[in-house]
């Protein structure tokens, strides 16, 4: 795929994960907000859309060429966040910017250490429910691993970057500290993708190792 498209696919993974934000600030209870949240990462991945949370996990199974797809996606991404968000800032459901203005409050207030913390673990249960939903043999499976994965992260309140663009932009909230929240956020949740992976992929070499000896 060129560029430009890797990049509106991105946009449009963006919006589908602003459209799980959406659906998570509209409910009271954060278990039911969680499993309504879901619908975002359903729709990156029925749809094949590209999310930065969910490619970065691979890029180490991957050329350079590939690290440069993401940084493009992750461009994407914000600018599809800020789009949804500008726009429902327009629409009747606005006040849900008083409630995304006060959760975006409690982030940045948040030490930035514990922010990059919070960050790593949401990846490695991003991580969870793509590869889940890419590599599990039963069809039920797949989506079991979507929507564990990301029902438990938004419980936990780990921190998941695309998210966190569209909540800022619901609240009309970018500013000098929302910048380095995402930075920080964003550098994370890269680390936490690539955990599982390079742990695996260091494991096949050993045993690939040990089988010829």
């Amino acid at each position: 795929m060129k560029k430009t498209g890797i990049f509106i696919y991105g946009m449009l993974g963006g919006m589908c994960i602003a459209i799980g934000g959406a659906a998570f600030l509209s409910v009271d209870s954060k278990p039911l907000g969680a499993l309504f949240f879901t619908v975002g990462l359903f729709m990156v991945c029925t749809f094949g859309f590209n999310l930065f949370t969910g490619k970065i996990c691979y890029v180490f199974e991957n050329g350079g060429a590939y690290a440069l797809d993401c940084a493009i996606i992750w461009f994407g991404n914000l600018l599809g966040a800020w789009l949804t968000g500008a726009a429902l800032r327009a629409t009747r459901i606005s006040p849900l910017a008083e409630k995304a203005a006060a959760m975006c409050q409690v982030k940045f207030d948040d030490g930035l250490w514990s922010v990059f913390i919070l960050s790593v673990f949401c990846n490695i249960l991003i991580f969870v429910a793509v590869d889940g939903y890419r590599n599990n043999p039963h069809e039920l499976g797949k989506y079991l691993s979507l929507f564990f994965g990301v029902t438990v992260f938004i419980i936990c309140g780990f921190e998941h970057c695309v998210a966190n663009m569209f909540y800022i932009s619901m609240a009309g909230m970018w500013r000098g500290r929302a910048v380095i929240f995402i930075l920080v956020n964003t550098a994370g949740n890269a680390i936490g993708g690539v955990l599982i992976p390079l742990v695996r992929r260091s494991t096949a070499k050993k045993s690939a190792v040990v089988a010829v000896l």
